[in-house]
């Protein structure tokens, strides 16, 4: 009976596997909110995210600075375009995307901190496991931590340090691999006409300015 129970553990300790970065599924859709730590911005959004076609868009209402703000912007990177939608308008406006992609995932050059059940491991299914990483961010931005299912690598949130804001965090939900309406991340019939000028006094957009330079 003792060299079952050794047997057993011996086969345990082989059969578990140390957490290894990874990539997100790359058709991804859901929501998103993003908090920040001295309390001026909150952001909530709908999003769809194309790693393959390199193509975000993100639907967003939110608070800054005590003040509402809707925003509706298509990011396609490959063109180095963005689009600010206003569906009620039919309007748009084209500036220039100056960030490189950056899919969803664990960079290889990532540590981990640690495995976690979200919920309880006390049953079948009250409980997700979790993998939570940290790292770098690129260019010298800092240092974030990431939080993504041992399975299928499903974001959860993402925190990273900005001297605007100090802390943000990026709490995902509601994920769905796939989307139930790939159009969306089209440009809108109106908005092919719209001129990109290149004499334009606004700075060119990145991913992140698109939570940190609100209306």
């Amino acid at each position: 009976m003792r060299l079952l129970v050794v047997l057993t553990c011996l086969l345990a300790g082989c059969l578990a596997q140390k957490p290894h970065p990874c990539s997100s599924p790359p058709l991804l859709s859901g929501a998103l909110t993003v908090s920040t730590q001295n309390e001026k911005l909150w952001t909530y959004a709908q999003y769809l995210y194309d790693a393959l076609e390199q193509r975000v868009r993100l639907i967003e209402i939110g608070n800054y600075e005590n003040k509402t703000f809707t925003y509706d912007v298509l990011m396609l990177f490959r063109q180095g375009t963005m689009y600010e939608i206003n569906e009620h308008n039919r309007t748009c406006k084209k500036k220039p995307l100056k960030s490189d992609f950056y899919p969803l995932a664990i960079p290889k050059d990532a540590s981990l901190v640690g495995q976690a059940v979200v919920g309880s491991s006390s049953g079948p299914g009250q409980g997700l496991l979790v993998n939570t990483w940290t790292g770098d961010l690129p260019n010298k931005g800092g240092k974030y931590t990431s939080t993504v299912t041992e399975f299928g690598c499903i974001p959860i949130n993402t925190m990273y340090h900005t001297e605007q804001f100090g802390w943000m965090v990026i709490s995902f939900f509601n994920n769905i691999i796939g989307m139930s309406d790939p159009s969306k991340l089209n440009p809108p019939s109106f908005c092919p006409d719209a001129e990109m000028k290149a004499d334009s006094e606004e700075e060119p957009a990145d991913f992140f300015s698109m939570f940190l330079n609100k209306p």
